[in-house]
């Protein structure tokens, strides 16, 4: 394990070499990379004095802000888990441990250091922490997590989540925006006790009132319009429809009856379908990318029955499947990513045992084609009488094909063919999450369109011997 210290540091001339002194002193491996925010009060001359091999000091040659630094920091680090440490002596490195515990249990993605927690804790000003808890709170009503410190200045991450967040800011809102990206991805937040050593603003504490105004804007703008979260092409429209509890909770409900015991996921993502699979007697779930398997493979690490993989859907090899005798294969929103679907669907045939099923959703409608389906890689999109005969080409007795969520069209053809935006905004997303018990009605009306198709197909049993027929004749 390798830890990456990000040390954003702007004019902390007196605390600087006792902060790098307590950080030496961790019982970790670790690299320690300091950003010099445009100092001018000697601490970069200060910071050319060390010569410690794990030190590696980068400089902004103006102050442009705590978000700027981190963001230079983050792109630096080549960890296994990043921890964000201030400059000054108000956190105690010797709080790494608590930090790092639940992401290297796997049992998080994401730590916070809660000040209000924990202890020792300095005895400082009452309308400072009133402040800290209304901002905390106003960005719980619109992340939805339960924190009690968000501004915290000790927050630790698995690399992997790091390398994926889509961050802008250049100041203090940082810490609302890296909450809100978190929440938004999906991540699994811990909070930890850290003790506090705060300071007075005449010892050097930096945020004052008049930043309040600028850190409400920032929870409101991340929390409501983030933008985009993510740098990866398809994880900010895989992570909004994670986010579509009624629909995938419906969805689910819809395909269940079709689900077996043994299961393979094809393309199992950000994991919205696997956790109604985690009950099942055995799960396989595959992934192209390995961002979503070594997620799920932390998410899962203690269920020896689910089995996550990387596996490349259109190779000629699954490795993965070897020795598995599975009963159904779920296959949800992958197909369309595929060059060649007939000969995944011939592949599905051969891992299935004879009686078993796919269940598989598909997008509808070559002419919702747009921008949304280029941005996560889209081959094309599907029309239910093709796509049931595609499936008896490969073997398959179709039980049902129609199509699904039809007040889903709307919605979909206006950002991606009007609008040609590249994700769903969220809050328009989390409106027809909340309206789905409504539009989900419209699902009763035989429609001839749909956002998505769902098929499931059964693979037939060989048919009996012809002596086994006539002893059972006799």
């Amino acid at each position: 394990m390798k830890l990456s210290i990000i040390i954003p540091a702007y004019n902390e001339a007196p605390t600087i070499c006792d902060v790098l002194r307590r950080v030496q002193a961790t019982p970790f491996e670790k690299e320690i990379i300091v950003v010099d925010d445009g100092s001018t009060d000697g601490m970069r001359e200060l910071l050319a004095g060390v010569r410690e091999p794990n030190v590696r000091v980068l400089a902004h040659e103006r102050n442009r802000g705590k978000g700027a630094a981190l963001r230079t920091g983050f792109a630096a680090a080549s960890g296994d888990y990043v921890i964000v440490q201030d400059a000054d002596l108000e956190y105690d490195p010797h709080d790494y441990g608590a930090l790092l515990g639940p992401l290297v249990a796997g049992d998080a993605d994401v730590v916070y250091g809660s000040r209000f927690t924990g202890s020792p804790r300095r005895v400082l000003l009452f309308w400072h922490a009133v402040a800290s808890h209304t901002l905390t709170l106003l960005s719980n009503m619109l992340s939805n997590l339960n924190l009690t410190d968000m501004g915290t200045g000790y927050k630790a991450f698995r690399i992997e989540v790091v390398r994926r967040l889509a961050l802008r800011s250049e100041r203090f809102g940082i810490e609302a925006e890296l909450t809100a990206k978190i929440a938004r991805l999906g991540c699994r937040v811990y909070e930890v006790p850290v003790s506090y050593h705060g300071r007075t603003y005449e010892e050097g504490k930096k945020l004052r009132w008049t930043d309040g105004p600028a850190l409400i804007a920032a929870i409101l703008r991340y929390g409501l319009l983030p933008g985009r979260v993510s740098t990866h092409a398809g994880l900010d429209t895989l992570s909004t429809m994670d986010g579509l509890r009624r629909y995938n909770a419906w969805l689910w409900q819809h395909i269940s009856p079709y689900v077996g015991r043994r299961v393979l996921e094809a393309g199992c993502g950000t994991g919205t379908i696997t956790r109604y699979l985690a009950a099942r007697e055995r799960v396989v779930a595959v992934d192209v990318d390995q961002h979503y398997v070594s997620t799920l493979q932390q998410r899962y690490a203690d269920r020896p029955h689910i089995k996550v993989e990387w596996t490349d859907l259109a190779s000629a090899q699954w490795p993965a499947l070897e020795g598995e005798a599975l009963d159904t294969v779920v296959c949800m929103n992958v197909l369309e990513h595929l060059p060649d679907d007939a000969h995944v669907l011939a592949r599905f045939h051969q891992a299935l045992q004879p009686g078993g099923r796919v269940v598989l959703l598909v997008p509808a409608h070559q002419w919702l084609y747009g921008t949304l389906d280029a941005a996560i890689g889209h081959y094309r999109r599907y029309e239910r009488d093709s796509l049931r005969a595609l499936f008896e080409r490969c073997g398959f007795e179709v039980e049902q094909a129609h199509y699904l969520n039809p007040t889903g069209v709307p919605g979909w053809f206006l950002n991606g063919r009007v609008l040609r935006r590249a994700a769903i905004p969220g809050p328009m997303a989390g409106l027809y999450d909340a309206l789905f018990p409504l539009l989900r009605l419209a699902q009763v009306l035989p429609l001839p369109w749909g956002l998505s198709v769902l098929v499931v197909a059964r693979k037939p049993a060989p048919a009996p011997a012809p002596a086994l027929l006539a002893m059972e004749a006799g």
